[in-house]
């Protein structure tokens, strides 16, 4: 197969409602269960033969990136785009972990399988702190649902069949090596219950409540995210909190009737995918 001088891979951003922590020895198996959206709003990452990293025009380092090339064995340039805030629980890390693996992949001729490719950023994501389940929905789309933590054969994914337009606000960011590296006891008996109610009434209605109750019990909610909440309550609508961010999202208009001016867009169902190879009817995504 001849390798392509470049390719670029668009991955969703990922909105995680709620989650519990799986660690494990064994990367491939560590994870998290839970459920959460795969938003149009994402991340475009293209790959060429060279070297350097930036995102959004700045240079960066970025532990699972580094991960995923040297597992790959290849020397790239990354180019990195996307209009979701830093550290605001929305997977961009894992998006540019499973991005590269993507696009070098198809780059450098690498010959790995999808879920060769899942595996290798969840991995990357996992040894360096930064996720436990990103990887594996942005991967699937839609409004993933991780029954089993881990990637194939060992993560179990599911699914709600629905769309809609999704709002969102940031507040600032909220460390996930922290609060990972921490006692998430806690955190997962309230994850467990979360998955619980919703694989019972699998709707996204039941996802957004679910969701809102595991921030409350989880003890996560901070002062601006929980007004924000509730602001979109008394509006008639329904909020949660991003895992792990200061970020607060709702179906339809809830954060608009709610004063606020959100940023809006779409679930995206398909997942993460190489989207251009230089052939010039690839689709191409502008931001």
């Amino acid at each position: 197969m001849q390798q392509a001088a470049q390719a670029t891979a668009f991955v969703p951003g990922h909105i995680t409602g709620f989650f519990s922590a799986h660690p494990d020895p064994e990367t491939a198996r560590a994870g998290s269960r839970g459920a959460g959206l795969a938003l149009a709003d994402g991340v475009e990452v293209t790959v060429t033969a060279g070297s350097g990293f930036r995102l959004n025009g700045e240079a960066v380092d970025v532990d699972p990136v580094e991960t995923v090339l040297a597992r790959l064995g290849v020397d790239a340039a990354i180019e990195a785009e996307t209009p979701l805030p830093l550290g605001a629980g929305f997977g961009v890390s894992g998006a540019l972990a499973l991005g590269t693996a993507l696009a070098a992949n198809a780059v450098f001729d690498c010959e790995q399988t999808e879920n060769e490719l899942i595996e290798l950023a969840h991995c990357a994501e996992v040894a360096a702190g930064t996720g436990l389940g990103d990887v594996v929905a942005q991967a699937r789309g839609g409004l993933p649902i991780r029954r089993e933590p881990g990637t194939p054969p060992y993560g179990v994914l599911d699914a709600i069949p629905a769309i809609t337009p999704i709002e969102y606000v940031a507040f600032g960011e909220l460390s996930t090596e922290t609060v990972l590296s921490g006692d998430t006891t806690q955190l997962s008996t309230a994850g467990a219950a979360a998955l619980d109610d919703l694989l019972a009434e699998p709707t996204i209605e039941q996802f957004m409540r679910s969701s809102r109750e595991f921030a409350t019990e989880a003890g996560l909610l901070t002062t601006d995210v929980r007004e924000a909440i509730e602001r979109v309550e008394d509006a008639g609508g329904v909020a949660a909190m991003a895992m792990l961010g200061r970020t607060v999202f709702a179906l339809d208009n809830g954060l608009s009737n709610a004063g606020y001016e959100p940023s809006v867009c779409q679930i995206d169902p398909a997942g993460g995918r190489v989207v251009d190879t230089g052939s010039t009817n690839a689709e191409k995504r502008t931001f």
